[in-house]
């Protein structure tokens, strides 16, 4: 049991790592691509976490290792802003007064044409039109439309950052 409960907890922390470092694209959005690479890792670390024991008890017990360890991420994601920070990412400004922000795309690894689809799919036909373009920590773009000028809430990070 101990050997499961330190090979899970392995995996988990590694695939947090990874999917964290992969960026916001990779987790908003799956193209068929990213959705068959996903599958392919969890098959891949399958072994890695159970090594070798297929027995009923130990794939319960691993799953209430995940399981503990998503609460336990979830908490600690829930107190601590840095934490959070650091294990969801922070808003990136894409868009400001209708004019892409070329640093942020370049740093989100989006192309002008996958923003364009972005826009489209809320009903926007033209830049001009987007006072703000915020890409979420979880992936999905949060458009603001508002004629007045505004400035960036807080927590969103600058093209200089």
């Amino acid at each position: 049991m101990l050997e499961l409960l330190i090979r899970g907890s392995v995996v988990y922390g590694s695939l947090l790592i990874f999917l964290r470092l992969s960026g916001k694209r990779e987790l908003g959005q799956f193209s068929p691509i990213e959705f068959v690479s996903i599958m392919l890792i969890s098959n891949a670390v399958q072994n890695s976490m159970n090594g070798g024991d297929n027995s009923l008890v130990g794939g319960i017990f691993l799953a209430f290792i995940l399981i503990v360890l998503s609460t336990t991420v979830g908490y600690f994601t829930y107190r601590s802003k840095k934490f959070r920070r650091w294990v969801e990412g922070t808003p990136t400004l894409v868009i400001r007064h209708g004019h892409v922000v070329e640093a942020s795309l370049r740093s989100e690894r989006i192309s002008h044409d996958e923003l364009l689809t972005l826009l489209r799919k809320q009903g926007i036909r033209h830049l001009s039109e987007v006072e703000l373009g915020i890409f979420e920590s979880d992936g999905r773009l949060t458009i603001v439309t508002d004629e007045k000028p505004s400035t960036p809430p807080t927590n969103v990070r600058s093209p200089s950052e």
